[in-house]
C-alpha cells in the first residue's frame, strides 16, 4: 500500500479504498479496477462485524476470500484490515495474509495512542506489510453530530505521532465524518493544507462517502492519496436487491435467483450497482487508468 500511495502522490491522483464484507462486494471492487484500469486498495473492516463472529472464524473465512481475489488481479493491488479493534486482531490479519493493517486508536490519549500504534507498525513492518495511523475520533452520522465537538488533528501531534509510530499512512480529521448516507460534510481544506506541510507521509480521508466531491481535487493537491470509501457502497448494493426483488416473479427459480452468479441473481444485480459507484469514483480520484 505504502508504494502505491506514493506513486498516487507523485502522479497527483489518489487511490480509493473501497470497504467489502463479502465474496460478491470484494469481486465487485476487484471488477471495478480492472474495468477502469485503476490501482484498487480492496479490504473488509472490523467496526460493524460482529465481534464473535468476526473472532470466531469470520475474520479468518473473509482473509482467505479477499486474498484469493487479490491474487489474481490485474492490476495493482494492496489488501487491507481497517479499523479492528484489538491488536491479537491485526497480528491474525497479518498472519492471514493482510498486506496493509489499521487498528481504531482514535479514541486513547496522545501517549497511549503512539505506544500502541508503534507495536502496529512494527509488526506490520516484520511482514513486510504497511500500516495506517489515526489520532482523532471522527463524528458518526448514526448518531448526533455536534458541530462545536468536532476535533480537528492537531499538525504538531500529527508530526510526533509519525515520526514516533513509524506508520506509512495517516488517516486525519478535517471535518470528514464516518457513516454519512446523505448530504456532504463540511471540510475544512485550509486545516488539511497544514496537517500536509506538517507531516510528509500520504494523508487518509475515512468517511469518504460524504466527502464533497468539488473538494477531492483541492484535498489531493494536499496530499490526499487515499480515500474510504464504505457506507455508500452498502447503499448502492442495498438498492440493487431492492430494484432485484421488485421485478421478482413469485415463481422464479430460487436456484436461479440466489447465489447462482448468473444473470438474474439477486445479489449479482446489487454487486453490479456497487460496482458501477465504484468506478465512478475511481474517476473522480483521478486512479482510472493509472492500473
Amino acid at each position: 500500500m505504502r508504494t502505491m500511495l506514493q506513486t498516487a502522490l507523485s502522479g497527483g491522483y489518489a487511490v480509493g479504498y473501497f470497504e467489502a464484507w463479502d465474496q460478491y462486494s470484494l469481486e465487485a471492487v476487484l471488477e471495478a479496477a480492472e474495468e477502469s484500469q485503476s490501482p484498487v486498495i480492496l479490504g473488509i473492516g472490523g467496526v460493524m462485524m460482529n465481534p464473535q463472529w468476526f473472532d470466531g472464524g469470520g475474520l479468518a473465512g473473509l482473509a482467505a476470500v479477499g486474498r484469493t481475489i487479490a491474487e489474481r488481479a490485474g492490476v495493482p493491488v494492496a489488501f487491507l484490515l481497517n479499523e479492528v479493534q484489538t491488536l491479537a486482531q491485526v497480528q491474525l490479519g497479518l498472519r492471514f495474509g493482510f498486506n496493509a493493517v489499521m487498528l481504531d486508536t482514535s479514541e486513547l490519549l496522545l501517549e497511549e495512542n503512539i505506544a500502541v500504534t508503534r507495536q502496529v507498525a512494527e509488526a506490520a513492518h516484520a511482514c513486510g506489510a504497511d500500516a495506517e495511523g489515526t489520532l482523532d475520533a471522527l463524528p458518526d452520522a448514526s448518531g448526533v453530530i455536534n458541530p462545536a465537538g468536532i476535533a480537528l488533528t492537531n499538525p504538531k501531534q500529527a508530526l510526533r505521532y509519525v515520526t514516533e509510530t513509524g506508520v506509512d499512512a495517516l488517516s486525519v480529521a478535517i471535518g470528514n465524518v464516518h457513516a454519512l448516507t446523505g448530504g456532504e460534510a463540511k471540510v475544512n481544506l485550509a486545516h488539511l493544507a497544514r496537517l500536509h506541510q506538517a507531516v510528509e507521509v500520504p494523508l487518509v480521508i475515512h468517511g469518504g462517502s460524504g466527502f464533497p466531491a468539488s473538494a477531492v481535487p483541492r484535498a489531493i493537491e494536499l496530499g490526499v492519496a487515499k480515500f474510504n470509501v464504505g457506507t455508500v457502497l452498502k447503499q448502492r448494493f442495498l438498492e440493487g436487491i431492492r430494484t432485484a426483488l421488485a421485478g421478482l416473479s413469485a415463481r422464479a427459480n430460487v436456484q436461479e435467483v440466489v447465489g447462482s452468479r448468473k444473470a438474474g441473481d439477486i445479489l449479482s444485480v446489487a454487486a453490479a450497482c456497487l460496482k458501477d459507484e465504484v468506478k465512478r469514483r475511481m474517476l473522480l480520484y483521478g486512479s482510472a487508468g493509472k492500473g
